[in-house]
């Protein structure tokens, strides 16, 4: 069965082919290839938005790499696939690079069998004639709701991470020591109205550690933020590469005898760096200080997994079913997690 409209997931990359695709021409069979009219404009009006770039492309790496650089776009494309391998096998390695969803990705590409290909093994890509390129910015899954702060410089972060991962590979040492390195700065604020864009992105573009799969929307975030009985918190992560933006976001509701943890999520960008728990911490020591329990609502999913392992080992116990397939789990916070020595933790 296929999914609504409205069901369909933001896209966060656009893969693209070369041949034919982002040029006229094919290169190794003439170097006076030329960019197709006005595909300048359309990737860079993507990357404004937030929307990834990479590339698939049947070529020889470093004679198209050199093309793309000649035409002053290499910075856009992240983890670029040049090769004679399936497109299917391209499209693989940079979502798991990229660490997105398949149901995320929109392949661009002139080939019907490469597209073909691309659907046989992965029918959640969404793959595009090469000929409709001028109204990609146009088509609703390339147009998010709100563009934040954070989407304007996403790629940038991503950029700054390759050089993180870069250091990492060639660190001599305990990973510890390469973490404490990093100069980690963890900073927790009471949202604020104009961090609401970036909240709503969160909850949309966040699956895989999102404790219930719930997305709000802005109103539903403003409301809760002007309540006294709810708490809206969120989380910055800085190092000495930049800022990897706003990563972390928890809504409690408060009660007379417990907090209940409606939402709590975190960007799988920063979970290798041994961040996940540090917001969690944060809240239990919080509810702790208010002599009150802690609850959180979870649904378990395919993909979530990670969040309900980060509970188990938080202590959290199992006492319960409630709506929307959640089940209720609940900290007597009589053990709480301190947080990693390598992080200063800043709150706001």
């Amino acid at each position: 069965m296929e999914k609504d409209a409205k069901d369909l997931k933001e896209i966060k990359c656009v893969v693209w082919d070369l041949d034919g695709t982002i040029w006229d021409g094919i290169l190794l069979e003439s170097d006076d290839v030329k960019l197709k009219p006005k595909i300048r404009d359309v990737i860079q009006t993507l990357d404004s938005r937030g929307i990834l770039h990479s590339i698939a492309s049947k070529n020889v790496y470093d004679v198209a790499m050199q093309k793309v650089r000649d035409f002053g776009l290499e910075e856009y494309f992240l983890y670029p696939e040049i090769s004679w391998n399936a497109k299917s096998s391209s499209i693989k390695c940079i979502q798991e690079n990229l660490n997105i969803g398949l149901d995320t990705i929109m392949l661009i590409d002139d080939q019907p069998f490469e597209r073909d290909e691309v659907n046989y093994e992965y029918p959640e890509v969404l793959c595009v004639d090469a000929s409709e390129y001028r109204t990609l910015p146009s088509h609703s899954r390339l147009n998010p709701r709100f563009i934040s702060e954070d989407s304007n410089r996403r790629r940038l972060m991503y950029l700054e991470d390759i050089e993180r991962k870069r250091e990492e590979k060639n660190y001599e040492g305990p990973k510890k020591d390469f973490l404490a390195s990093l100069n980690m700065q963890f900073i927790i604020s009471e949202a604020k109205e104009e961090d609401l864009k970036r909240a709503e992105e969160l909850t949309v573009r966040t699956n895989q550690l999102n404790t219930t799969g719930k997305t709000y929307d802005y109103d539903e975030l403003k409301m809760m933020l002007n309540s006294k009985k709810h708490k809206v918190l969120i989380s910055d992560l800085k190092d000495k590469y930049g800022s990897y933006g706003k990563i972390g976001l928890a809504v409690v509701e408060k009660t007379k005898k417990f907090w209940n943890l409606k939402l709590f999520l975190m960007s799988c960008r920063v979970m290798t760096y041994g961040v996940g728990t540090v917001l969690l911490s944060y809240i239990m020591k919080q509810a702790k200080e208010d002599r009150k329990t802690l609850r959180a609502d979870y649904k378990h999913t395919e993909r979530n997994r990670m969040m309900f392992i980060t509970f188990k080992f938080a202590n959290f116990k199992e006492i319960g079913s409630a709506s929307d397939n959640c089940v209720i789990l609940e900290n007597d916070l009589s053990m709480i997690q301190d947080y990693p020595p390598y992080i200063n933790i800043t709150t706001r």
